[in-house]
């Protein structure tokens, strides 16, 4: 998988905004919110090809967290981002 070019990850007060920046995108009528968590994993998917077992990683080096929960929180995330057309 990977993030749709023209979304920018912006920080505003304590939470994270996915925000449409590109022409192409000017018709992207939705905001979506990430936690610090979900904002983390936003830019490791920025970083190229991904997909959950790379996400799952580096979610569990970052954070302590046990594998299944991260699998669990990023099976969860990814398929939010497929909902809202953010990745493909």
């Amino acid at each position: 998988m990977r993030t749709i070019e023209g979304f920018k990850l912006r920080k505003l007060g304590n939470e994270y905004i996915l925000v449409g920046e590109s022409m192409a995108l000017i018709n992207f009528n939705k905001m979506i919110t990430l936690n610090e968590t979900a904002a983390f994993l936003w830019q490791e998917a920025e970083k190229g090809n991904f997909d959950a077992g790379s996400l799952c990683k580096a979610l569990c080096t970052e954070y302590e967290v046990s594998p299944e929960r991260a699998m669990s929180d990023v099976e969860a995330t990814i398929a939010s981002w497929k909902e809202a057309g953010v990745i493909d």
